[in-house]
């Protein structure tokens, strides 16, 4: 991927955390939470995403800001606290921070594919959703470490949620796509997840801890966004290891 594509994933989460932190203040609108997720799922990189697509919701997401606080909604206007935020901001924070509030973006990132998925079968939840808007939120704040570690493994509780809500979407909807066989011959089409193995894996690591296992592993290397000083946390708090090689048995 191109060097185009990430800044634009950087600018898109950025509107996203201030189309968020708009509806602090102003009242949402019925669109509002599915252009979210359809935007978090816009930043993962091997779907069919490109660089029209990550422009085009750029602009929606702008465009739903102007309509949720439309006084307070220009990137360069006076309320700060709905202007675009500048991911750099997370990208050259400290160490820990950084890395924790990487988790939380990859995290959110994978659970809106999944609730993108659940929306499309018209299935979704009102704690699923609001975590959208607190998380994009919190990854603007001036967090500690401790402040940051509770909202991250939240992640995988409602990341549970989402999938035990979409178990029961794809159900549904597979006993539709039965009966419309049965009855009609027709079916219906089917869309697939895709999303990045890193988001999918951190959604999985995040639902783990918050379910309380432990002796997960992580190898044979540390993913470049986990920095040593969280992964220490994780082991001394959450049992976690380092994987051992093969060839070190």
């Amino acid at each position: 991927m191109d060097r185009t594509m990430f800044c634009l994933q950087d600018e898109l989460t950025g509107a996203l955390i201030g189309l968020a932190k708009s509806c602090g203040n102003h009242q949402k609108l019925p669109t509002t939470t599915g252009i979210i997720v359809e935007g978090l799922s816009a930043t993962i990189t091997d779907g069919n995403w490109n660089d029209e697509v990550l422009a085009e919701t750029i602009k929606k997401v702008r465009e739903e800001k102007m309509k949720v606080a439309p006084n307070c909604s220009s990137c360069l206007s006076v309320c700060g606290n709905t202007s675009d935020y500048d991911m750099n901001e997370i990208w050259e924070a400290e160490e820990e921070i950084r890395s924790l509030k990487s988790l939380l973006l990859f995290g959110i990132r994978g659970l809106a594919v999944y609730a993108n998925h659940a929306m499309a079968l018209g299935y979704e939840d009102e704690s699923v959703n609001h975590f959208f808007y607190k998380a994009l939120s919190i990854l603007s704040y001036d967090l500690t470490v401790e402040q940051l570690l509770p909202v991250v493994l939240e992640a995988g509780e409602v990341n549970l949620k989402c999938m035990e809500l979409l178990d029961e979407a794809n159900a549904d909807f597979y006993d539709l796509k039965q009966l419309l066989k049965q009855t009609k011959g027709k079916e219906l089409p089917f869309s697939v997840i895709r999303s990045r193995y890193e988001q999918k894996a951190v959604c999985i690591l995040l639902t783990l801890l918050h379910l309380g296992v432990r002796d997960i592993s992580f190898g044979p290397s540390l993913p470049e966004f986990l920095s040593p000083g969280v992964f220490s946390l994780l082991v001394e708090r959450y049992g976690v290891c380092p994987a051992i090689r093969a060839e070190e048995n």
